[in-house]
C-alpha cells in the first residue's frame, strides 16, 4: 500500500487511484453530476483534440497551463461545469496533471479517478470490488491538496474515520500554494481559483466512483453509483 507522486513507477496489478483535487477530477465529478455519460481522459491537449476530430459529437474540456484553450468547449473548472447541460453527452478531458496521471498506470487491477467530492464513494467501491487487493494512490500534483486527499482515502481504506476538516484544510493549503505560484506569473497567465474552491472542498458531495478503462491512447471514465 503506497502513496506516490508522478515521478514514481506504478506497479502493475494493483488497485490504482489517481488524485487531482484542484481541479481535474472535481470537474469530472461535476460533469457526471450534470449528466455526462462518460469522459475520455486524454494525456495531453493534442491527444484530446485528435479524439474530438475522430468523435466530433463529444465535448472537449480541460486546460493548458491552467487556462482554457480557445478551441475547447469548457475549461478545467468545476464552477463552469456546474451550469453545463450535459444530459446524455460524452466528454473528452485533457489536463496537465490528472488525465496525464491516468495514462501512467500500466495494467492495474482497477483504475479510479478521485477528488474530495467522491473520495468516500471510491473507498466504498474498492472495498466492495477489491477488498484485500494491494493499492497505490497517485498524487498528480505537487501541492498539498492531493496529498491530503490521499491520506484521507488511505484512512478510509484502512477502516478508520479520517477527519473531513483536515482534508478541507489540506485543500485550502494547496489552493494557497497555487495562488502564490500564479502571483509570480504575468496577469494573462494567472488562474483564478476563487469560484472553483467551494466545489473542490465539497467532501463526499458525489456518491459516484469514477472507474477507468484503458484504451490505446486514453482512459475512459465511467460513473458507478456507490
Amino acid at each position: 500500500m503506497s502513496i506516490v507522486g508522478m515521478d514514481a513507477e506504478i506497479p502493475a496489478g494493483r488497485v490504482t487511484v489517481v488524485i487531482d483535487v484542484i481541479r481535474a477530477f472535481t470537474t469530472a465529478a461535476i460533469a457526471f453530476e450534470r449528466g455526462a455519460t462518460d469522459i475520455a481522459c486524454a494525456p495531453s491537449a493534442a491527444v484530446g483534440r485528435d479524439l474530438q476530430r475522430r468523435h466530433p459529437d463529444r465535448l472537449l474540456a480541460g486546460e493548458t497551463d491552467g487556462l482554457k484553450p480557445p478551441d475547447f468547449d469548457f475549461g478545467n473548472s468545476p464552477w463552469e461545469m456546474s451550469t453545463a447541460r450535459l444530459d446524455g453527452r460524452r466528454l473528452i478531458q485533457a489536463t496537465s496533471n490528472g488525465t496525464l496521471g491516468l495514462a501512467r498506470c500500466p495494467a492495474p487491477a482497477a483504475l479510479l479517478a478521485v477528488s474530495a467530492l467522491n473520495v468516500g464513494a471510491t473507498a466504498r467501491w474498492i472495498a466492495r470490488h477489491h477488498a484485500g487487493t494491494a493499492w497505490t494512490i497517485l498524487c498528480t500534483g505537487r501541492t498539498a491538496e492531493d496529498r491530503a486527499c490521499a491520506r484521507h482515502l488511505a484512512g478510509l481504506l484502512d477502516g478508520s474515520a479520517p477527519d473531513r476538516a483536515a482534508l478541507v484544510a489540506g485543500i485550502m493549503d494547496g489552493a494557497a500554494e497555487h495562488a502564490r505560484a500564479y502571483a509570480r506569473l504575468p496577469p494573462s497567465r494567472r488562474v483564478d481559483l476563487s469560484r472553483d474552491l467551494r466545489f473542490c472542498c465539497d467532501v463526499d458531495r458525489s456518491a459516484l466512483a469514477m472507474v477507468g478503462e484503458a484504451r490505446e491512447d486514453h482512459v475512459v471514465l465511467a460513473k458507478v453509483p456507490c
